[in-house]
């Protein structure tokens, strides 16, 4: 990444991608707390990353902690799909970021009970994940050993996920 701040108008169309996401219930069980570069926030998300991700990330745009709501707010029970509902307006935010020529890179490696504390979220919430956001830059800039992660990876045939009938043994 570059290292260019993100404006918040580029922010706010993710967000607004990530709002059409379908949900069950259209209960949109999804948060995004986010600090821009140079905010007083950013530090605080910055150092979530582990060193791996903070070495690249720190040239990000924006960081987002993104959370799921646990149970339904009308009833206050169990919401199993709510992971599944905040995946989704995950990919709508990712799709609309790479239309608009973004970087968005999706990211397990960080302190999740940290991340809580450090955005505020209630128990009814679960840490999911965090995302940078970025515009494009020289591969140059990155550590010697990220720069050949800067290829596409494979990906497994479709035969390997999607199966007639009944899962297969070993899959």
């Amino acid at each position: 990444m570059s290292g260019e701040r993100v404006g918040r108008e580029d922010l706010m169309s993710l967000f607004e991608a990530a709002r059409w996401a379908p949900s069950s219930f259209n209960e949109q069980p999804w948060r995004f707390v986010y600090a821009e570069r140079g905010s007083r926030a950013w530090p605080g998300f910055l150092e979530l990353l582990t060193e791996g991700n903070r070495s690249w990330a720190q040239r990000a745009g924006a960081l987002i902690v993104v959370l799921s709501r646990t149970t339904f707010s009308r009833s206050g029970r169990p919401a199993p799909t709510h992971s599944f509902d905040t995946g989704a307006a995950w990919q709508n935010l990712a799709l609309q970021g790479t239309r608009l020529r973004l970087v968005i890179h999706g990211m397990a490696g960080f302190d999740h009970d940290r991340a809580r504390t450090v955005v505020g979220a209630p128990q009814a919430f679960a840490v999911e994940a965090m995302i940078a956001v970025g515009r494009p830059g020289p591969a140059e800039v990155l550590p010697e050993r990220l720069r050949a992660m800067e290829r596409p990876s494979g990906r497994k045939p479709v035969a390997g996920f999607a199966f007639p009938g009944a899962f297969p043994p070993g899959a």
